[in-house]
């Protein structure tokens, strides 16, 4: 992977970073308390640019969701947050991602991944059983019996499958079914006290009492975590976040408080998109992101 970092715009972090509507960009609002953020962040692999100048910011301890039409970039945007995409040989990287103001790129990715975890869109429970599915992590950090009846029951109730499991935690978790499997892989996350959780469509596989659970499991970390989540559902987007960022063709369309985009979006293309419609787009140069309405 090579990376490359231009100079930070502006010394006031995202706000500063982010283009306005009299300058010609996305339609960004600015967010106080964040966590993370991204500022001209493009990647790309081989000759084809996924991600083209996205600046965001990342709301502590709240749920931001990322959607947008296949192929837009919400993936790599989401894998860049904890530098899955170093595992990628042709991956390009320029611009800054932070994390709590220390820079993502020149970070240990292990450590990094210890803070920032993943719940991908397939349940990988690995075969062995519920508690040591959910101690995984937390024993492969060296610690290996401190309170870890306290953190297994702690965790599996955060992702809200504890009534469910409560009495079979010696049992292999590849007996579960996918939803379950899908909670207990959260847990495994939480167990490790992450500061920030990245779910890729973890409700693409899952049938909707499965899914509804699993949005009750999302809800339920709101505030001691942030979450970050992909989705292609803009109602599951609409129910569970607390900001949403609607992206296009490698760029940020808009980004701010989920009903404030559904309710009033200052962008026709959002407007379009979370109604269910096509998006259109005025012509912009190759790079440029597109001019706010």
């Amino acid at each position: 992977m090579s990376v490359a970092r231009p100079p930070v715009v502006g010394a006031g972090g995202t706000g500063d970073a982010q283009s306005t509507p009299e300058r010609g960009g996305p339609l960004v609002e600015t967010v106080t308390g964040n966590v993370m953020e991204t500022e001209v962040l493009r990647i790309s692999y081989g000759k084809r640019e996924v991600l083209k100048g996205v600046g965001i910011p990342i709301a502590k301890g709240k749920v931001t969701a990322i959607v947008g039409p296949s192929g837009c970039g919400k993936t790599t945007l989401l894998r860049s947050l904890n530098r899955l995409t170093d595992l990628t040989s042709s991956c390009r990287v320029t611009g800054r991602i932070t994390l709590d103001g220390e820079d993502c790129i020149s970070m240990d990715p292990v450590l990094l991944r210890r803070r920032v975890g993943m719940v991908f869109q397939k349940p990988n429970p690995f075969p062995m059983s519920i508690r040591d599915n959910v101690l995984y992590g937390v024993q492969a950090q060296g610690n290996r019996g401190t309170k870890h009846d306290e953190i297994v029951e702690s965790s599996l109730k955060k992702a809200v499958i504890w009534d469910e499991v409560k009495d079979r935690l010696g049992h292999s978790a590849l007996d579960l079914s996918g939803g379950q499997q899908q909670r207990v892989c959260i847990a495994r996350t939480l167990a490790v006290s992450p500061e920030v959780v990245l779910m890729d469509e973890p409700a693409g596989s899952l049938d909707p009492r499965s899914t509804l659970l699993l949005e009750e499991s999302i809800a339920a970390m709101r505030g001691d975590y942030t979450v970050v989540i992909v989705t292609h559902d803009v109602g599951e987007a609409r129910r569970i976040s607390d900001f949403l960022l609607f992206m296009y063709e490698g760029h940020v369309i808009e980004y701010g408080e989920t009903e404030r985009l559904f309710s009033d979006p200052r962008e026709a293309a959002t407007r379009d998109y979370l109604a269910g419609g096509l998006v259109t787009l005025p012509d912009t140069a190759e790079g440029e992101a597109p001019t706010a309405a």
